[in-house]
């Protein structure tokens, strides 16, 4: 089996580090000219350098900006007014209890983790539905099923995600186009490495082993017991943004380890 994405266009939300990246770089190794993104100029920048040296024969540009943002997201479609694969990966978390969390910090998560999807989604599904294939995908959490008492607001913006996911899906039927979501669980990401890197500082014990225990005392149900990749996160991506995938749609595809103990 051959994931072929030659002439393909992918636009990747948050994708100058972590899994957005790591899907960025898969796809381009599958042949798709990609255009990632972040806030700052700096990461991506090395971004795109990262995966030109990985995938040197495919156009690779990047867009700086808070994609969370309406006029953002406007600049972004007049500059780029077409893509075939949208993966909707911006996304924020922290772990706050619900009753010291403000309805500033609501509105944020709102507006990054759902909003910012729904905004792309409306600019750039219109014309995958044209032109009869395309290929939308949220980056959503098995928080998204399992919400965690300790982040209710990262888990409520994840179920909505999916909701949001299946609605479009049932909305592109018939086109081409489908939609899905992928739910990854503790993932060694940047922003977890440099959680794990300040909470073991003084300590002898390693990243891996500290993120590892993490998910053993916090997710028990995990049946890998272990984090995952981002590369591992990634795989399970290119797979739904490619044409092998055109069955595979209104689906909540899951990437934990197994910690949410259903069936289905």
């Amino acid at each position: 089996m051959k994931i072929d994405l030659t002439g393909k266009t992918a636009i990747i939300s948050g994708s100058s580090a972590g899994i957005g990246l790591a899907a960025a770089k898969a796809l381009a190794l599958s042949g798709a000219n990609v255009v990632i993104n972040g806030r700052k100029e700096d990461t991506v920048s090395a971004g795109v350098s990262a995966i030109k040296a990985l995938a040197g024969d495919v156009r690779v540009e990047g867009f700086v900006g808070d994609l969370s943002k309406r006029e953002t997201a406007d600049e972004l479609f007049a500059k780029h007014p077409t893509c075939d694969v949208l993966i909707n990966n911006l996304g924020i978390y922290a772990w706050k209890d619900f009753f010291e969390s403000s309805e500033e910090e609501w509105d944020e998560f709102v507006s990054v983790n759902v909003t910012s999807g729904i905004r792309l989604s409306r600019l750039y599904m219109p014309k995958m539905i044209e032109n009869g294939w395309g290929r939308v995908i949220f980056v959503s959490s098995e928080s998204g099923i399992n919400v965690p008492a300790d982040m209710i607001f990262y888990g409520t913006t994840k179920t909505a995600q999916l909701a949001l996911a299946r609605g479009l899906a049932k909305r592109a039927a018939g086109t081409g186009v489908t939609v899905n979501s992928v739910l990854p669980g503790p993932t060694l990401s940047d922003g977890v490495v440099s959680m794990i890197e300040g909470s073991i500082s003084g300590t002898d014990q390693k990243v891996k082993d500290a993120a590892d225990a993490f998910v053993k005392a916090n997710r028990p149900s995990s049946i890998i017991q272990r984090t995952a990749t981002v590369e591992e996160v990634a795989n399970m991506i290119a797979y739904v943004a490619s044409p092998l995938s055109s069955a595979t749609t209104g689906a909540a595809l899951r990437v934990e380890g197994g910690i949410v103990d259903t069936i289905c």
